[in-house]
């Protein structure tokens, strides 16, 4: 049995959803924030409760008794950790929710994890940890430099997972994804923020008047990859970059969503904005030498999908909320 932590968010419901669709039996923890639209996550909700063998707890997983009384009652051998408080430019704002949310939700599930032993631990850090590197790609073993407070929490998570389950028999594995972007996304994220900016006939603010790298990583690949990983043991905690290690410049990505559009709209571009990363850009030699992945879906064809879904979503009104 899978435990997924943040479920109703956009990666914990989309690795869940794959994992209902192998009959797999996943038991799903979310503490449903106001981040972003709650309808939004409810949405995403109503969707894996169709599935029997999904069984949905509203729980804060900082609340470290009610977590060890999940683990009691059922069985749950595979765990997979992607609740967080997400979003560079709102930890600025909100510095508190990130250590509660990240940091000491980690801990309590840590805590518990050295309890009863599960066979299979996946934690979820992010790109963000690396900073502002000189050399790329990226790898696995560069030196971590997070810039805003959103990573630093993840670097934390990651210490703490490195000291506390070093010795246990759990077969461990920290993923760093890179810009993931996909149907159901966040609506605080680039692509889906300017699809609802255009189709209301707003302005949309570019920043670094576009220049900005990005590894993109269809929302697909980053779940089949999850998938593989679930199900595949290491002798050691691994960390895996998850990435296409194709970067684009933002101002490619604006060019490829006015051709799928075919319509045009207002940009109005902006100076950098303080804790973003000029650059991000993985080498993913790692993944593809472990677990043999290296199919990526292209950004040109992760954008067409991604602008397909959102035309046929009915309730676009849960994009316009969050901080």
């Amino acid at each position: 049995m899978y435990l997924v932590t943040g479920c109703a968010g956009f990666i914990g419901f989309s690795v869940c959803l794959s994992l209902l669709k192998k009959n797999k039996k996943v038991i799903g923890v979310d503490s449903l924030n106001f981040y972003y639209s709650k309808e939004y996550k409810l949405n995403r909700l109503s969707i894996l409760k169709k599935y029997s063998t999904f069984e949905f707890k509203l729980l804060d997983i900082c609340e470290n008794l009610k977590l060890r009384k999940l683990f009691s009652k059922y069985e749950i051998t595979k765990v997979i950790h992607l609740a967080a408080q997400p979003g560079v430019v709102y930890s600025y704002k909100n510095p508190k929710s990130y250590n509660y949310n990240n940091t000491l939700a980690t801990k309590s599930l840590i805590n518990v994890i050295k309890i009863y032993k599960p066979k299979k631990f996946i934690f979820s850090s992010s790109s963000s940890v690396y900073g502002d590197q000189k050399k790329f790609p990226i790898n696995e073993n560069f030196k971590l430099r997070p810039k805003n407070f959103y990573a630093k929490t993840k670097v934390q998570c990651e210490k703490m997972i490195k000291k506390e389950l070093n010795k246990l028999n759990t077969s461990t594995i920290i993923v760093r994804p890179f810009t993931v972007y996909g149907p159901f996304g966040r609506p605080d994220m680039l692509i889906l923020k300017m699809l609802n900016l255009i189709f209301k006939s707003k302005t949309i603010n570019i920043y670094n008047y576009g220049k900005h790298l990005r590894d993109f990583t269809y929302i697909d690949d980053l779940v089949k990859i999850i998938n593989i990983l679930s199900n595949t043991n290491f002798n050691k905690i691994e960390t895996f970059n998850i990435c296409a290690s194709k970067p684009i410049k933002i101002l490619k990505v604006l060019e490829l969503t006015k051709k799928n559009l075919n319509k045009n709209f207002s940009i109005n571009y902006c100076k950098k904005r303080k804790g973003e990363m000029n650059i991000t850009y993985g080498s993913n030699k790692k993944l593809i030498e472990k677990i043999n992945y290296k199919k990526f879906i292209s950004v040109e064809k992760g954008i067409k999908k991604t602008i397909q879904w959102y035309k046929s979503f009915p309730k676009k009104k849960y994009f316009e909320t969050y901080k």
